[in-house]
């Protein structure tokens, strides 16, 4: 059975059992990257969780499959199968509490790179991740004094707060995530140094290698860039550069499309940095003509509709 988004909306929030954790990314290439520990809460913040997830959750109207370069709204979320992430190394960790894992001081909180809200009745679970960032830190009062008013009277407050935004940026429930914020999900994930996997691989495919006159002035475009590293894997997915129709329309089109794109006396491309981006829209086909308006357009992505 495949999770979907019913399954998690109608996950019964309310009567959950609710724990948080925060993990530490491992800053080598440790075969344990993530490393959790979990903290008691009191009723009162875990009744304000439920309402947070409850909310997120109810915002979602609409889910579509992650994609390299697929984008979500405020009303979508992105899915994708646990299996295809580390997001197990995570779920398997943020099980029950045991006492070698319990929070015992602040340093336990401080430096944490995300927190994972468990919720979990009746069999099921749903982990609600965020990303830490500036707000999660104890509080810092350069020298100022801090009091809290309590029984008529004001005091001295020496207590370390955390604080943490109420949004989440994915959850996951069994089989499925369900993204809300691709950028934080990514970096969580470590899919940059993923994508920078795949396209050294991509460049050291023969039948990639053979379209070019020089690989290398496409390896200097795309860098370590984000986004240049998504199109990259696209590009592998797509694989258009494996068609030989396809190769031989892009050359004969290639100035009809208004591409800035060279090629050399054996049809191979001569890649430049500059023409880097103009080389990525061809091989994802993303250089479009619309009927209607007899324009060309570059589109984001490419789903066939007839």
């Amino acid at each position: 059975m495949v999770t979907t988004l019913a399954d998690l909306k109608s996950f019964d929030l309310q009567k959950s059992d609710v724990t948080i954790w925060v993990f530490r990314r491992s800053r080598s290439n440790s075969r344990h990257p993530y490393a959790g520990r979990w903290i008691g809460i009191s009723e009162a913040l875990a009744a304000k969780l439920r309402e947070s997830v409850s909310t997120s959750v109810s915002g979602i109207s609409e889910i579509l499959e992650y994609d390299i370069l697929a984008q979500n709204n405020e009303a979508s979320a992105l899915t994708i199968e646990i299996d295809e992430t580390d997001a197990h190394l995570i779920a398997s960790q943020a099980t029950e509490p045991t006492l070698d894992l319990k929070v015992r001081s602040v340093k336990d909180l401080e430096n944490s790179d995300f927190c994972v809200a468990r919720f979990s009745y009746d069999g099921n679970t749903i982990l609600a991740i965020r990303k830490t960032d500036s707000s999660w830190s104890t509080r810092k009062t350069n020298g100022l004094i801090s009091m809290v008013f309590t029984d008529n009277e004001l005091d001295l407050d020496n207590q370390p707060v955390f604080t943490v935004r109420p949004n989440f940026d994915f959850f996951i429930m069994s089989d499925r995530i369900f993204i809300l914020s691709k950028p934080h999900f990514e970096s969580l994930l470590a899919y940059k140094a993923g994508h920078q996997k795949v396209f050294e691989e991509l460049t050291a495919e023969i039948e990639f290698a053979a379209i070019f006159a020089d690989t290398r002035p496409i390896a200097e475009f795309v860098g370590t860039n984000k986004i240049h590293l998504r199109r990259a894997v696209a590009v592998q997915q797509k694989g258009h550069y494996k068609d030989p129709g396809f190769m031989a329309r892009l050359r004969a089109e290639c100035g009809n499309m208004n591409l800035k794109i060279a090629f050399d006396d054996d049809g191979r491309i001569i890649a430049t940095v500059e023409s880097g981006r103009d080389i990525f829209q061809a091989l994802l086909d993303h250089r479009l003509e619309s009927r209607l308006t007899a324009r060309m357009y570059d589109v984001p992505s490419t789903e066939q509709v007839c």
